[in-house]
């Protein structure tokens, strides 16, 4: 089976040579900066725009299978489409928009070396990002996903000492997440 770091590695080199900015995020992302846990496929944001995709899907096509018409779409809708490889390993992409969220995660990803032997980086959504992410999908899933509650609460446990708490809960204010913030955090050092 395919290591998900190798396969994260694959797929940023082919964004790069395209000039697709991205950043690693879901459960890959935050076992990096908070909980470890293990995960059956990538996730990555993109900054995709309609007059790279056909070159972009023409490179991924060699290596995995790509639904073209749902990343047609996904670029059009700013949503996702998935790659899967040989292994039957899947890789989401998700289409980054205009919004708040969307900008935050490219202007504050993190370049993160992620293997030493040849020296090898991938860029990795900030863990406010991902906590700001993650919280957005805890809300859409009608706050019961006790799997992206505890990577906030593991991200923010983790990475207190390092966060900017002020720009953290205001950005969190301002797109709607200030009480889900605030929760978390308060469970975060409950759990201390």
């Amino acid at each position: 089976m395919t290591d998900p770091i190798a396969l994260a590695l694959r797929v940023a080199a082919i964004l790069d040579e395209h000039d697709v900015s991205y950043a690693l995020g879901g459960s890959l992302a935050s076992s990096m900066f908070g909980e470890p846990r293990g995960t059956i496929d990538i996730d990555m944001a993109i900054r995709l725009e309609q007059r790279q995709l056909a070159d972009l899907v023409n490179t991924l096509e060699v290596e995995f299978y790509v639904p073209v018409e749902a990343a047609r779409q996904a670029v059009e809708q700013s949503t996702s489409f998935n790659l899967i490889d040989d292994d039957g390993l899947k890789v989401d992409l998700f289409v980054l928009g205009d919004t708040t969220l969307d900008q935050h995660q490219l202007e504050h990803r993190q370049r993160i070396l992620v293997t030493e032997d040849p020296p090898q980086y991938l860029w990795v959504s900030a863990p406010a990002s991902q906590v700001l992410r993650k919280l957005e999908w805890y809300q859409a899933g009608g706050s019961v996903s006790e799997r992206q509650w505890r990577d906030v609460v593991g991200i923010l446990r983790a990475q207190r000492s390092t966060l900017d708490l002020a720009n953290l809960k205001h950005t969190a204010q301002a797109i709607g997440l200030g009480e889900l913030l605030d929760t978390a955090l308060r469970n975060a050092e409950d759990n201390s």
